[in-house]
């Protein structure tokens, strides 16, 4: 499905690689106590995906994978860091641990083992190639403006595969027509229909508010809201100055039981990306980021442009530079050089 942008600004055909030297992901881990039962480790790894890195310390310490904790997935091409939790008592054995694509950076304690979603967001470095001097100023003006106003945060490609054959597996086992025993892949497959639901949901929303509200997320009777506190709400009017000074973001339907959902015109639009009988748990998830950080540098002789910003957490980087460029990257289109 393609993915719509608030802009329908002209094409910019940059390209990008993700490989180990053109891109780079920082995981800003949260605020961790330096004491506890817990070893932290800040991992940096190179061509790996974060299951691979992991089972990878599992082997070394011979012990299953699941006692790992992590606080999100990375890409694999590409080099990132994370941070991972062991207990303490590997500690001694960690430290002969030797990997060639895999380097310890930093160790140290915590309370408790990290969690799925315990990071704040994720820090980019991304080389841009073919870009010109005008189309250099025009990344740079796109960008800050999405600094401003947000962007729309699409779940990207990566979310549905190489093919997008697991959309297509999602719906046969929640019809019933396709039965899977593994639990971690039907958790999976349940996330992968939450989110193109969610996705058509923004893509309509977004064009409503191209046409409508002259490139500005345009805000409906009965949204609801994401405050800074961390607290999910349908108010009365529409908090329009709350949202323009970022104090609060609309949110989007992951279909699901136990989910608060939207009411009136937002709902009207809402209803068609809904699923309310999936019996899995629902979730909101904001309809809007903001993009912080934002640093460039050019270089003229290459036509090569690096672009580093920081992202909140479960948002895609692609989906900022699709913004950019008004087009969709796809796993296909994309080169993967080591």
């Amino acid at each position: 499905m393609q993915r719509e942008y608030l802009e329908d600004n002209k094409k910019i055909n940059f390209k990008f690689e993700q490989n180990k030297d053109d891109f780079i992901v920082d995981e800003i881990g949260i605020p961790f106590k330096n004491r506890g039962n817990f070893t932290i480790l800040h991992v940096k790894k190179v061509e790996l995906t974060t299951w691979d890195m992991i089972a990878a310390f599992a082997q070394f310490l011979n012990l299953p994978a699941e006692k790992i904790g992590y606080a999100g997935l990375k890409d694999k091409h590409a080099t990132t860091t994370q941070y991972i939790s062991i207990e303490s008592k590997f500690e001694k054995q960690l430290k002969k641990f030797k990997h060639p694509q895999i380097k310890i950076l930093k160790s140290l304690r915590h309370t408790h083992s990290i969690r799925m979603g315990d990071l704040q967001g994720n820090r980019f470095s991304i080389n841009l190639f073919g870009v010109d001097k005008i189309e250099a100023g025009q990344i740079q003006k796109r960008a800050l403006k999405s600094v401003k106003n947000g962007l729309p945060n699409y779940f990207g490609y990566q979310r549905f595969g190489r093919d997008e054959d697991s959309i297509e597996q999602a719906k046969a086992m929640i019809a019933g027509d396709l039965h899977i025993s593994d639990a971690k892949l039907k958790r999976f497959l349940i996330s992968i229909y939450q989110s193109q639901f969610f996705n058509a949901w923004l893509r309509e929303r977004v064009v409503f508010s191209r046409e409508e509200n002259q490139g500005k997320f345009m805000l409906l009777e009965g949204d609801v809201y994401l405050s800074n506190e961390g607290k999910l709400f349908t108010p009365k009017q529409i908090p329009q100055k709350d949202f323009e000074i970022k104090k609060v973001v609309p949110t989007g339907l992951l279909c699901g039981r136990d989910v608060y959902r939207a009411r009136g015109a937002a709902r009207e639009i809402e209803e068609k990306f809904d699923d309310e009988f999936l019996y899995d748990k629902g979730l909101r998830r904001e309809a809007l980021i903001y993009p912080e950080d934002v640093e460039f540098k050019y270089q003229n002789n290459f036509d090569v442009m690096r672009i580093s910003f920081t992202l909140p957490k479960g948002s895609y980087a692609t989906v900022f530079l699709e913004n950019i460029a008004n087009k969709n990257f796809s796993a296909k289109t994309l080169q993967n050089k080591k």
